[in-house]
């Protein structure tokens, strides 16, 4: 199996790096920042840096679902998983049209609100996973595993 991995830098990317356990074992490849920290992190690692500042940028959602289209198209994952932030959409709208499996990860510090990206993915999303008993009252089909901290 082949994983996508796709977060902004800082603490959406450290989410999923601390789920090494499980994609450790798999092919796979990051989508972030090219940020320093995601440098240093993911320095062994397989990534693609993508544009940012993402938030409500329409700018930078068009050039990340160029990016998105280019590598979905060339490294043909088998699953997504992102825990945020916006570069996440464009990977999950895409992913589906390229027959990737994608599971979107909640942020640990909603407890009771939808983020703007939760909600964009949410539909395309084939398992939406929260860390909060009350965000199933939020996303309906959310499975709760839990803090992932």
């Amino acid at each position: 199996m082949k994983v996508c991995l796709v977060s902004s830098s800082g603490g959406h990317l450290a989410h999923l790096y601390m789920l090494r356990p499980f994609w450790q074992e798999h092919e796979r490849f990051w989508v972030t920042f090219d940020k320093e920290d995601a440098r240093s992190l993911l320095s062994e690692e397989k990534m693609y840096p993508c544009h940012y500042p993402t938030n409500r940028s329409l700018k930078a959602l068009f050039i990340n679902t160029k990016l998105a289209w280019k590598l979905l198209r060339a490294e043909q994952p088998d699953l997504i998983i992102s825990s945020g932030a916006a570069v996440a959409v464009p990977f999950f709208v895409l992913g589906k049209i390229f027959g990737a499996k994608a599971i979107y990860i909640e942020v640990f510090d909603r407890i009771d609100r939808p983020t703007l990206t939760g909600k964009l993915v949410y539909p395309f999303a084939d398992k939406f996973i929260v860390e909060w008993e009350e965000m199933k009252k939020v996303y309906a089909k959310a499975i709760n595993l839990g803090s992932v901290f």
